[in-house]
């Protein structure tokens, strides 16, 4: 970690019991405990800033910069206002699409929502019970959370840790006199979907799967095994065809929004405002930026848009930016070693080759920059989003054009 960077999460040794609930519920073995005096610390370099222990101290002696309790319910509170909801919808970051529209979720269980409060996390397991009793008593009346499978959940444990607090918390809500229904789960994790008719059978998701989800089938669409399938998106990279794409991170859904921002791009450069930036971001290498990513584009004159993975970086993407008016498109994902998806780390390199090939034969390769990034350290992203735009600013405007990028392929 850098020097530069302040750390996200740290114990207060002032008001730590030394129980060690933290050091036995952390899924990184991140947190150390010394056997003759009980202290415990924070190993920042194996921490993946999940959010479990912070939720699990009963003694309040950990302290994290990102969704704390205090935060999280003021969230709540100005959105309940806001929107005149009364049902709180917790999701996981790996289960909600970028847009965060998730009613078709619900209605597959037979939940029919649309006026919600929306709370997106990186993890389930880090809600605490005692954010759910709040949220309950300031006017909620339904809280729905969406945790991954257990074997999906991208911190290890904190599905099945959450699931257990959930449990114990629904049993305290029914002693109270809450309906059944004030607290709910749901089960969801995001995989890969067929279109089958666009399907023309060339194997290359089967060739390309890390985690061998997906079967070869004589004369038909190739076989998604959904217990094996986590949702990376690198088969959805390789479909010639857009046969199989990851729900919620459609190819043509994204190349929509890069028009549409690219629309935007265009009007602040007629004013003067330049440069703009296009960031990439993994879901899991930053979090600020993606909770409200078109804050960015007035604030920075930047827009974050999410990938669920590495892997399913497309360089199309990456040049229908620059085509659409963005003057630097960046790219945020994880340090090798953070990943949540370790397999198929390969086909992510020979990505990003292919990528900084054709961005040199366009004279476009200085215009753009893969970082890793994580969120361990705080103001790391927004530090190499500074040095980046500075290095675009000292160049002229790009004037590009979608025909112009046409005429190239």
């Amino acid at each position: 970690m850098s020097e530069a960077c302040a750390a996200a999460i740290k114990i207060n040794q002032d008001y730590c019991s030394k129980c060690s609930i933290c050091h036995s519920i952390c899924p990184y073995e991140a947190i150390k405990r010394d056997s003759e005096t009980g202290e415990v610390e924070i190993d920042l370099q194996k921490c993946q800033v999940c959010g479990l222990c912070y939720s699990a101290c009963p003694s309040l002696a950990i302290e994290i910069v990102y969704y704390d309790y205090e935060s999280l319910l003021t969230y709540v509170n100005c959105m309940q206002e806001r929107s005149k909801s009364d049902t709180l919808v917790l999701m996981c970051r790996g289960n909600s699409p970028a847009t965060c529209k998730i009613e078709e979720i619900l209605q597959n269980q037979c939940l029919n929502i649309s006026n919600y409060i929306p709370l997106r996390l990186p993890c389930s397991g880090r809600v605490q019970t005692e954010f759910i009793f709040q949220a309950l008593k300031s006017g909620i009346k339904n809280v729905v959370s969406i945790q991954c499978e257990d074997e999906f959940c991208r911190f290890k444990q904190g599905t099945k840790i959450n699931a257990r607090r959930l449990t114990l918390g629904r049993a305290v809500l029914k002693q109270l006199g809450f309906s059944k229904d004030a607290l709910q789960v749901i089960r969801y994790s995001r995989k890969a979907v067929y279109e089958t008719e666009k399907c023309v059978g060339c194997d290359k998701c089967v060739f390309i799967c890390p985690y061998d989800a997906i079967e070869a089938e004589e004369f038909a669409t190739p076989k998604i095994n959904l217990d094996l399938c986590v949702g990376c998106g690198a088969c959805a990279l390789v479909c010639p065809h857009l046969a199989i794409e990851i729900k919620g991170f459609e190819f043509e859904n994204i190349s929509k929004l890069i028009t549409l921002y690219g629309e935007s791009v265009r009007k602040l450069k007629a004013e003067g405002k330049f440069p703009a930036i296009l960031v990439f971001c993994c879901q899991w290498s930053e979090f600020s930026a993606l909770d409200d990513p078109e804050c960015l584009l007035f604030k920075k004159k930047a827009v974050a848009m999410e990938i669920p993975c590495f892997k399913a970086l497309d360089p199309v993407h990456v040049v229908e930016a620059l085509y659409s008016g963005f003057d630097g498109v960046m790219a945020v994902v994880c340090p090798e070693k953070d990943c949540k998806l370790q397999e198929g780390m390969e086909t992510a390199a020979r990505n990003v080759t292919v990528l900084t090939g054709a961005l040199r034969k366009m004279n476009l390769l200085e215009r753009f920059e893969l970082f890793t990034v994580s969120p361990r350290c705080v103001g790391e992203f927004n530090q190499k989003l500074d040095d980046f735009f500075k290095r675009i600013a000292s160049m002229p405007p790009l004037k590009l054009t979608t025909a112009e990028a046409k005429a190239r392929v």
